[in-house]
């Protein structure tokens, strides 16, 4: 495993200085030399490395949703208004309908598998969002209508909402059982894992206070908490929904809303972090994407693909209708709200190794997904920040 991680770090590094070089994002580089040494290949990285490739991905959700949290004011979303609510989940929610529709056209899928595929692309990539907003927030830009506060929210709760969707639909597709208290789980988990993350994050503002600890220690505690919160998921399955990763952000943004300097503090801490984990995120996250599988479906993948994106944006539009933003500011909007990446690679391949018929296909359209949005959606949101936001 270690020398898959070398592995993993050498060409991560030189494909994202080699794509910084091209003006391109980095993660286009990273992804590509994932692709490189993965199965599809090289075949470089070890089975074991492949294996444990998913808690790697979460470890690294962890980091770029604390990092969020850290530099979220509520206040600014306040501005916003009702739409930082719709950019939640209405944008999803039309792109997992159009799928719906245009899989079962294209691919000759039941309703229930093309709306499988749908809440497989319904989510947006955190890990391509947030650290560009962190970046846009940082220079100032967007910063009267709070738009970047706003995208760095919606496309945090908006995987929430799509993943507890993606388990009830492939509970009913392989068990035929489903319950309308599915559907009450997405409320009920985001509210809980607020609620929780409100007071651990009140509990450690007041920790850190009293004793004064080196950065190193402050930033551990963190990361264990966060461990635990997500081991605490599991163990309440049975009993209620609780979201582990809305807990972890609202733990950062409520100790920024108390302590602005500790969270200034962590948040260096997490930005060092983060340029360790990006490289081992969107180098596994190029490992997932099977080629073979593209080339196969590819034309009706793209059909299905761009077709979902334009609903996509139909419903970005409806949500920001209510807010104070202008044309470019929504055009913005528009564009943060197209990139897919770390949610695709995490689920893409569940309904295949499930046995499901339409695994191929929804593997596939995810694997595309991320090979075209995530690279064009950086570059976009990169080129156009400082032109459309003010």
């Amino acid at each position: 495993m270690l020398t898959s991680l070398g592995i993993i770090f050498a060409f991560g590094l030189f494909f994202g200085y080699l794509s910084k070089l091209l003006k391109l994002p980095s993660l286009v580089g990273m992804m590509l030399a994932g692709v490189l040494v993965g199965p599809s290949f090289l075949n470089l990285i070890n089975n074991d490395t492949l294996t444990v490739a998913s808690e790697l991905r979460q470890l690294a959700l962890v980091i770029i949703l604390t990092r969020a949290g850290l530099t979220l004011n509520i206040k600014d979303l306040k501005k916003v208004g009702f739409s930082a609510v719709l950019m939640c989940f209405l944008p999803a929610l039309f792109e997992i309908l159009a799928t719906t529709f245009i899989a079962h056209k294209v691919f000759n899928l039941s309703y229930l598998n093309s709306a499988l595929m749908g809440t497989v692309l319904g989510a947006v990539s955190p890990a391509v969002i947030v650290p560009r907003m962190i970046k846009v927030i940082n220079e100032g830009y967007g910063k009267k209508n709070s738009v970047p506060q706003l995208i760095l929210a919606g496309a945090s709760a908006d995987d929430i909402f799509v993943i507890v969707l993606f388990y009830s639909l492939l509970s009913l597709s392989l068990n035929n059982s489903f319950s309308p208290l599915n559907i009450i789980q997405i409320p009920t988990s985001i509210l809980l894992g607020t609620f929780v993350g409100i007071v651990l994050g009140v509990v450690l503002n007041k920790f850190y206070s009293k004793f004064k600890l080196d950065l190193t220690i402050k930033i551990i505690i963190l990361l264990s908490i966060s461990f635990l919160l997500l081991e605490l998921e599991n163990i309440l399955k049975p009993i209620c929904s609780f979201s582990a990763l809305i807990s972890i952000m609202s733990v950062g943004i409520t100790i920024f809303q108390l302590n602005i300097n500790l969270s200034n503090e962590l948040s260096k801490g997490y930005n060092n972090l983060w340029k360790v984990w990006e490289i081992v995120l969107f180098v596994l996250v190029g490992t997932q994407i099977n080629l073979s599988y593209a080339f196969n479906f590819g034309l009706k993948s793209l059909c299905v693909l761009l077709f979902a994106l334009l609903i996509r944006f139909v419903g970005v539009l409806i949500a920001v209708l209510p807010s104070k933003l202008n044309f470019k500011e929504k055009i913005f909007c528009l564009i943060a709200y197209t990139p897919k990446a770390t949610v695709q690679a995490a689920i893409g391949s569940i309904p295949l190794s499930m046995g499901l018929s339409c695994g191929n296909q929804i593997l596939t359209v995810a694997a595309l997904s991320i090979i075209l949005t995530a690279p064009i959606g950086a570059f976009l949101i990169d080129k156009t920040y400082k032109t459309l936001l003010k």
